[in-house]
């Protein structure tokens, strides 16, 4: 059985990333691909559990290094449940975040820094890293505001101030400059099918996939 590729999407509140996940698996299932998709927090069930605790309350529920301890134990139970099953299985995982989103909202928003994060990532995640990173870029007001639009709760992050969310931005474009083998910046003001094009793009160019 040959591994899966690990592709993940990263970005602020607002950029249209699960709208991304979900034409880019329908191309891949069309292509005879198997395809799982999921999410962080979230994506096995104790992570979901964690995810509730994550995403609901008041923006000062929790201290960031309490936050980043809960991000990486929903991480690693969604790693042994979910990713690595899937991979192994030969499946694209498609991912609504991952270790980035820790780095940029806790190490960066929160100003937990890189350090805590990279020594927490080297016992949770080893060597389990995306394939592909595709990080889409939007200005923070402007996210904000298309977040807003959206019904269903789990705001606890868009309550953040917007302070909190340029940072967040500035930790994002960081870590596309610091591992640019991995990550790509993609502006997320673009159409949909301009942002769709472009991924596939990506796909073509840096994982070889013929999906013609």
């Amino acid at each position: 059985m040959v591994r899966g590729k690990f592709i993940t999407f990263e970005g602020g509140e607002g950029a249209g990333k699960t709208t991304q996940i979900k034409r880019l698996a329908e191309k891949l299932s069309a292509a005879g691909l198997q395809v799982t998709t999921t999410r962080e927090p979230g994506g096995s069930p104790g992570a979901e559990q964690i995810r509730a605790l994550l995403v609901n309350g008041e923006a000062e529920r929790w201290s960031a290094t309490t936050e980043a301890l809960l991000h990486f134990a929903a991480r690693r139970d969604h790693l042994e449940k979910t990713v690595i099953p899937a991979l192994d299985a030969g499946h694209w995982v498609l991912c609504d975040r991952f270790i980035d989103s820790t780095m940029a909202y806790q190490g960066y928003g929160h100003e937990l820094g890189r350090d805590i994060i990279e020594s927490l990532q080297a016992i949770v995640v080893d060597d389990i890293f995306p394939d592909l990173t595709v990080i889409m870029d939007i200005d923070p007001e402007e996210g904000l505001g298309r977040a807003g639009s959206r019904a269903g709760g789990e705001d606890r992050y868009e309550s953040m101030d917007l302070a909190f969310h340029q940072r967040l931005r500035e930790g994002f474009l960081d870590i596309a400059k610091r591992a640019p083998e991995r990550c790509a910046l993609v502006p997320a003001r673009d159409s949909i099918e301009a942002l769709e094009s472009r991924i596939l793009d990506l796909l073509r160019n840096r994982l070889e996939l013929d999906l013609t």
